[in-house]
């Protein structure tokens, strides 16, 4: 194949040189130049950029498949025609639910499609010892195992930030397997914190974070030899409050990297992946070139890949798009390995599935059907009126914040009233039956509805939210009878449903018809009253026990900042 006459965009250097052509055989890249006419031969296939501009395909630095509500065939096909080729994947999701099995069974399908998914070994299953219970748990053993494997790429984010700093055995364990195979170690440390307990956990070997908030979270993990991930995922905003450590204090952009993080299918079928996240780039002030190069060369330096992808030179994979313009980035052709896969919107390509076993399947495990009671918050004896904790939601970002509300009492329960809404985390991994029960605001919910979802990272049990205790049960009995998903009740009647069959995360269906599901259960959210962003993801993260400030587990009510339980009732 050779591409003839286009601008070709060099990541390297920086510059978009006019009047090149590309020549590609065995799906690399063999000659980038003027004139590849020594190149080309009696069955060569001519492809005319006809001054387009020629960059590289896209890479999204940190991402969970999972999040897309999508397995690896479906999330490929959806994203193949906006341009990535190139994907740096932790499906500590499934981890939690599946356990290692789980992770193999993610790493074989991501190898079988035709672009780039490389595999992280989660680290962290549970993400918080001592504050959830998992499916299964992660060990050393398991990553040093995992990284013999031929997709696995480095470990998946370290959660236990508080761990590694403190210098956890089994964290430092697990982080040593990874180096001794000469792999890279993510990092997550949500914490404002970036003093000496920030130092410590960069000693303690991640090399990257994703979980900056702001520009001094940026400058502080670039400064520390850090890589600074930013995102742009469904809900999570925050490029525009860091890429200004570029933009206007004019840092060395080689050190900051673009991802996604959790994107559902939604985002991706509607709106855009990694390009959704340059063009963002872009219109937060950043040169169209160095958005590119963090979303290409410098992702793949940062995972030791220069010499296979991120850009356009001799001796890497071929994986190529043509663009009519730089900066509203309309992707239309994609190439990836030599072989056009993607042209105007349309994937040309198969992308094969893995047979995903009944023991994928099952694994929405309750003892009992739930009942209205379940749901209850008893109040202290001849109280009126209670000073309760309520986790906070902060639209557009995955911290939440610790709250106190004043709640009436009623025959000895209090009520959610107001912008309060009633959440559970159900248990469903060992049927125990623990239902535990708290409160949270922000959602603006109205009415007498609830929402379960068995998507609770990273435990992945079933939140349920709602503003009534009989429809919290209907929801969460109607997952366990569908094997797993999202669903939506309002005054008895099921508004949504997404069927999650695969380990209650992931559906088995062409990533079209989920995201008509998941556009129906956000309308759905919409109807019950809710004004959020893309507040499944909110919903879905409230559980998350490694992220500030307030969150439910299986175990109860946990302050992240000091990774304590804490009362429901405060007084």
């Amino acid at each position: 194949m050779i591409i003839t006459g286009g601008i070709w965009v060099n990541v390297h250097t920086r510059e978009a040189l006019p009047d090149h052509d590309i020549a590609i055989t065995a799906g690399r890249i063999a000659f980038v130049g003027p004139d590849a006419s020594h190149c080309r031969g009696p069955e060569t296939q001519i492809i005319k950029a006809n001054g387009r501009y020629m960059i590289p395909g896209l890479c999204d630095g940190h991402m969970h498949i999972e999040s897309g509500l999508l397995t690896p065939a479906e999330f490929a096909r959806a994203v193949i025609p906006h341009g990535t080729t190139s994907m740096f994947t932790d499906p500590h999701e499934i981890a939690n639910v599946l356990g290692l099995k789980g992770v193999r069974m993610m790493h074989d399908e991501a190898l079988m499609q035709p672009v780039n998914i490389f595999t992280q070994m989660p680290s962290c299953a549970p993400s918080a010892p001592g504050m959830e219970t998992t499916g299964f748990e992660i060990t050393a053993d398991d990553v040093a195992e995992a990284m013999q494997w031929p997709g696995i790429i480095g470990l998946g984010e370290m959660m236990n930030f508080p761990g590694v700093s403190a210098a956890d055995p089994k964290m430092l364990a697990e982080i040593a397997a990874t180096q001794r195979a000469g792999k890279i170690v993510g990092g997550h440390y949500a914490s404002p914190d970036l003093g000496p307990a920030f130092a410590a956990y960069v000693a303690g070997g991640p090399a990257d974070d994703h979980e900056g908030t702001c520009e001094a979270d940026a400058i502080q993990r670039m400064r520390q030899g850090m890589r600074s991930m930013i995102r742009l995922g469904s809900a999570w905003y925050d490029i525009e409050t860091q890429i200004t450590a570029i933009t206007e204090k004019g840092l060395d952009p080689r050190n900051m990297i673009l991802c996604t993080d959790d994107s559902h299918c939604g985002t991706l079928v509607n709106d855009g992946h990694m390009n959704r996240v340059v063009r963002h780039a872009i219109d937060c002030g950043c040169d169209p070139l160095i958005a590119l190069q963090m979303a290409t060369i410098n992702t793949a330096t940062h995972f030791g890949l220069e010499r296979e992808i991120g850009s356009l030179t001799p001796g890497r994979r071929a994986d190529v798009i043509l663009t009519s313009d730089l900066k509203t980035l309309p992707i239309e052709t994609v190439i990836a390995r030599g072989q056009i896969v993607a042209q105007d919107g349309a994937c040309l390509v198969e992308c094969p599935h893995f047979d995903w076993p009944d023991t994928a399947r099952k694994t929405v495990n309750m003892r009992n059907r739930l009942a209205g009671d379940d749901f209850t918050i008893h109040a202290p004896h001849g109280a009126n009126g209670v000073t309760a904790n309520v986790i906070g939601v902060v639209e557009n970002q995955a911290p939440t914040k610790a709250l106190q509300f004043e709640l009436p009492v009623t025959d000895g329960r209090v009520q959610a009233t107001g912008e309060v809404a009633q959440i559970a985390l159900v248990e469903r991994h060992r049927a125990t039956g623990t239902v535990v029960n708290a409160f949270v605001s922000g959602f603006g919910y109205t009415g007498t509805m609830a929402m379960a979802s068995t998507v609770a990272h990273d435990s992945h049990h079933m939140i349920v939210v709602g503003t009534d205790r009989d429809q919290m049960a209907l929801a969460a009995n109607r997952l366990r009878e569908v094997g797993g998903g999202i669903t939506i009740f309002k005054d008895g009647i099921e508004l949504a449903l997404v069927e999650l069959p695969i380990a209650g995360l992931m559906s088995d269906q062409p990533a079209a018809d989920v995201a008509a599901a998941t556009e129906n259960m956000m309308q759905a959210m919409r109807d019950c009253g809710c004004t959020l962003n893309n507040a499944y993801m909110q919903h879905s993260l409230l559980a998350l026990v490694v992220i500030p400030e307030l969150r439910i587990s299986d175990l109860g009510l946990v302050d992240v900042r000091t990774f304590e339980f804490t009362d429901i009732i405060v007084s």
